[in-house]
């Protein structure tokens, strides 16, 4: 079973600064050794860096314009705390979807911050060499870039791009899926809100 989610634990303590609940500095390391932290991404990284990580983590489509206005903002001082973030970019943040966007655009930081996409290629492509022969393995992932990813290398191997072919247009692949996609019902739901965007894809080794 790899779960690829963040814990409730990390979540819940406000000074990590993974929650849109809190005002905290910004930081969002899972390893808290490590160098790179939020206030580095804001504060350090260029504009088109910025822009890169809003749109490609987050999907967001103001990622350009965002990205602009953090830099302009961070000429007269840094971005220091959450809710620094969150007023510079107020106006990316419309009322009813307020809590959808932030969420976005903590994903971006934090999945950049932990490197989290790199990490989930490196542990599915060792995937085929861990497994037993006929052994199975639940992915559970929490976001669409996870389950793109892991969706994929199940179909063909490879993350991006298509698998080298024979000349009757067959291909080898390392996992081979067992059903469809899971996601929770209404009841686990209800009981566990936190499990509401989870997605339970298996594969076993081919």
């Amino acid at each position: 079973m790899a779960d690829f989610g963040v814990s409730s634990h990390q979540f819940d303590v406000a000074e990590r600064g993974f929650s849109t609940r809190f005002e905290a500095d910004l930081d969002m390391r899972m390893n808290q050794e490590k160098a790179l932290s939020a206030f580095h991404v804001i504060n350090e990284y260029e504009e088109g860096q910025l822009k890169d990580v809003f749109l490609q983590y987050g999907e967001l489509r103001a990622a350009p314009a965002m990205a602009s206005l953090i830099v302009a903002h961070r000429e007269s001082e840094s971005i220091v705390t959450s809710e620094q973030l969150k007023s510079v970019l107020r106006k990316f943040l419309p009322p009813r979807h307020e809590n959808k966007v932030l969420a976005q655009i903590y994903q971006a930081i934090r999945i950049e911050v932990n490197q989290e996409i790199e990490a989930l290629k490196e542990f599915l492509s060792q995937t085929p060499e861990i497994l037993n022969e006929n052994g199975r393995l639940s992915f559970i992932s929490y976001h669409s870039l996870e389950d793109r990813l892991v969706k994929r290398f199940i179909r063909n191997g490879l993350f991006e791009g298509e698998p080298e072919r024979d000349m009757f247009g067959n291909f080898e692949v390392p996992l081979k899926k067992v059903g469809g996609l899971i996601v929770p019902t209404a009841a686990e739901i209800k009981i566990n809100n936190r499990a509401r965007s989870a997605k339970l894809r298996i594969a076993t080794k081919a």
